[in-house]
């Protein structure tokens, strides 16, 4: 056709992802709830990794933490309380395109969700486990969890928890072929943003405990934490987490630790007189589960419907 050009370029522009377009409902969480900070991190890795909306997921069970899904302009999934990552799992088997993140609590994960916690770190499928660690059943209004410090006092233990809390850490770091364990804490946006970087670019299950303050119950655990830098530890390394000289000069204390050293990971985990901060332990080379469920995932409906035909036939009499 006269005066047609056609020349211009076939290719589509590659699309860019703003924070707006990863922004969700708007958050109900109190005030002063930690959470509001991991939201706003998670959002961030996502706009700076440019993580396709439609090709992302969060998974979550019952909690403060668990309404993450609902925040978040992606896929989503609420599920029962301590089921997160069997759902989480599933998705990976079946999708492996997708990016994975399960938001939990310390009473979701630690409790109820325990067994699937424990299977979930052996599998090493691929993806990120924040565990947002409040010392309390915050949503069901101050009941002591089982990261409740020993003594402290709830609704369930009015005179004060009786046993000593579970560790997040080293009970992970005991299981199995754990591949990455992290911990950071929600008052440091830009600790927890690179940890939750380094979380996503591992090639495996990523556990990231968040110390996360409650404005509500009890809002006393992690005061002295916050007022005294000097009992919080920067682990730093080559291959640990890489924050800028700025993030350094917030701790006062820092001790370099090689992650790969798996028991030195567990020494750091057991003292009492400082908060490790940043990667315990990482090992990249640890077997995935989700290497295996992706088998036959191209399988055709006619093919599958003619091997189970065959299957049956096995059978006749």
């Amino acid at each position: 056709m006269y005066g047609l050009k056609t020349d211009w370029p076939a290719e589509i522009p590659p699309r860019y992802f703003t924070l707006q377009e990863y922004e969700g409902s708007l958050p109900r969480w109190c005030p002063g709830c930690g959470d509001h900070g991991v939201l706003t991190a998670v959002q961030r890795l996502c706009r700076d990794e440019q993580l396709e909306p439609e090709k992302t997921v969060f998974v979550s069970g019952i909690g403060c933490a668990s309404r993450f899904p609902h925040y978040m302009k992606a896929y989503g999934f609420h599920g029962l309380h301590g089921r997160a990552l069997p759902v989480a799992c599933g998705i990976r088997a079946r999708r492996p395109d997708l990016h994975v993140f399960v938001a939990t609590g310390d009473g979701d994960c630690c409790s109820i969700g325990a067994a699937h916690w424990v299977h979930a770190v052996r599998y090493n499928m691929n993806m990120v486990l924040m565990l947002l660690d409040n010392n309390v059943y915050g949503l069901t209004k101050n009941q002591t969890s089982p990261t409740s410090l020993k003594g402290r006092k709830t609704n369930t233990h009015p005179r004060g928890a009786w046993l000593e809390p579970i560790d997040p850490i080293q009970t992970t770091l005991g299981i199995q072929n754990a591949s990455f364990v992290a911990q950071t804490v929600d008052w440091n946006p830009p600790h927890v943003l690179a940890t939750l970087k380094a979380a996503h670019r591992h090639p495996g299950m990523s556990f990231v405990r968040i110390l996360q303050r409650c404005p509500h119950y009890p809002n006393q655990d992690f005061v002295e934490l916050q007022n005294n830098p000097a009992k919080l530890l920067l682990l730093t390394h080559a291959d640990g987490i890489e924050v800028d000289d700025a993030v350094k000069r917030m701790f006062k204390n820092r001790q370099e630790h090689d992650p790969s050293d798996l028991d030195g990971a567990r020494r750091l985990a057991d003292r009492e007189d400082a908060v490790p901060v940043g990667l315990f332990y990482r090992n990249d080379s640890a077997d995935r589960y989700d290497r295996n469920t992706v088998e036959g995932l191209a399988t055709s409906r006619r093919d599958k419907i003619a091997a189970l035909e065959a299957e049956l036939s096995r059978y006749e009499i």
